[in-house]
């Protein structure tokens, strides 16, 4: 048997990665690439696993999970990739093409990802699209940059730092128009908390509170049950109900609407934009945060076009100020979304996941930007992430522990 040949292609915001899918799956092959001309090739992405979920919500069907009983949308993310390639390599591609394959995993579920490739490798050409140089699959020995739309063998500049990617910002943040109308210091309360769905249970007495100022990171397996104690918090789950759960001071069930609870939070995921298709200049984006929507829908005023300028400044982003949002780069559209959540400071801002698919240059730069905002504000921050992301300065941990019980709390 013929020894398979694997690539690794560095992707940057700048890179045109949806063109190179296009052509390496469909044609006109890219000249690097004329080996796999004819070839089968399938894609383990993201947008992949979402289109799976998006048929299961329209239709009820099952296509990679129809041996379970578990829906693909309340899977963890290992759970979901997993499924993925075990669908892919059934369907016996000549080569598959993973896009940032180990975004979104905890380090168990990265080990057993890289496991099952590794074994794949044997048989199967792989295409690795990879932002980090941490994830780079061991048995990969081509390497290759995407520039933009052209593809350059061995690059020079591989696991060195970007000199033109600057992490120190001008001036501070600005001020909101207007002060947060909560004045309390304990924002976010649990205590002896259970959630369980069914026969499944999720979380286990879980004692947390968040107070005004303070910067979180929340960790935690995939499955642990982070994303069910993201939504509570938000005031999107009811099994808050009859618990001695209190967001910003009020019991769960006693008055409040979810509309008191989310105009106190900031809360940004990269799924929020995901599927954004409005036509909304960058700075539309940035005020949109005062009006609560993703995209401006009413006319600003000019205190209005006054802070979004401050912020657009602060984050060397004036110069695209009418640049539509889907039109800039990975890494610029975080920094928009950031500056949005965050634009009324409010009591609590929630970043969950929001390095996933960054180079490590604009990771970095993200980083900076969440510490600046933690330092020159009175904004609790929560931190989501499975990555350790290198500079982050959060002053505390909250990790969830899997038990057959529900996951436990910890503070580390």
């Amino acid at each position: 048997m013929n020894k398979k040949e694997h690539w690794a292609i560095f992707i940057n915001n700048d890179s045109r990665k949806s063109l190179f899918i296009k052509n390496i799956l469909e044609g006109p092959t890219p000249l690097e690439f004329k080996s796999l001309e004819h070839k089968k090739g399938l894609l383990f992405s993201k947008i992949t696993l979402n289109k799976f979920i998006d048929e299961e919500e329209r239709h009820d069907i099952k296509i990679i999970n129809k041996n379970t009983a578990q829906k693909l949308k309340t899977m963890s993310s290992g759970e979901q990739k997993k499924a993925l390639l075990a669908y892919i390599f059934q369907l016996k591609p000549d080569f598959i093409v993973l896009d940032n394959p180990f975004d979104n995993l905890d380090t168990d579920s990265q080990k057993d990802l890289k496991v099952s490739l590794q074994n794949i490798s044997k048989t199967t050409s792989i295409i690795q699209l990879i932002s980090r140089k941490a994830d780079m699959l061991p048995f990969i020995s081509n390497l290759m940059l995407l520039d933009k739309s052209t593809l350059r063998p061995q690059p020079q500049s591989i696991g060195k730092e970007d000199a033109n990617t600057g992490i120190n910002f001008s001036g501070r943040i600005p001020l909101p128009l207007t002060p947060t109308d909560y004045k309390g210091t304990v924002l976010i309360e649990f205590k002896n908390i259970n959630v369980a769905y069914g026969e499944k249970k999720i979380l286990q007495n879980i004692n947390w509170t968040i107070k005004k100022g303070e910067f979180w990171q929340l960790i935690g397996k995939n499955g642990s049950g982070k994303s069910t104690l993201l939504s509570m918090i938000t005031g999107d789950n009811h099994k808050g109900y009859g618990q001695q759960l209190y967001l910003f001071g009020q019991r769960k069930g006693s008055g409040e609407s979810v509309w008191d609870i989310k105009k106190r939070i900031g809360y940004y995921t990269p799924a929020m934009t995901d599927k954004f298709s409005g036509l909304h200049s960058a700075m539309n984006m940035v005020i949109s945060g005062m009006n609560d929507s993703i995209g401006l829908y009413l006319r600003a005023t000019e205190n209005q076009k006054a802070l979004a300028k401050e912020w657009l400044t602060i984050l060397d982003l004036w110069h695209l100020r009418d640049v539509y949002f889907a039109e800039l780069s990975t890494g610029q559209q975080r920094m928009i979304m950031t500056a949005r959540a965050m634009i009324k400071h409010p009591p609590l801002l929630i970043l969950d996941e929001p390095t996933a698919g960054l180079d490590d240059g604009n990771a970095r730069l993200f980083i900076a930007l969440v510490n600046k905002i933690a330092k020159e504000s009175e904004t609790a921050v929560v931190f989501v992430s499975h990555r350790k992301e290198e500079g982050l300065e959060p002053q505390h941990t909250y990790e969830l522990i899997q038990s057959p019980q529900g996951s436990i709390g910890k503070r580390i």
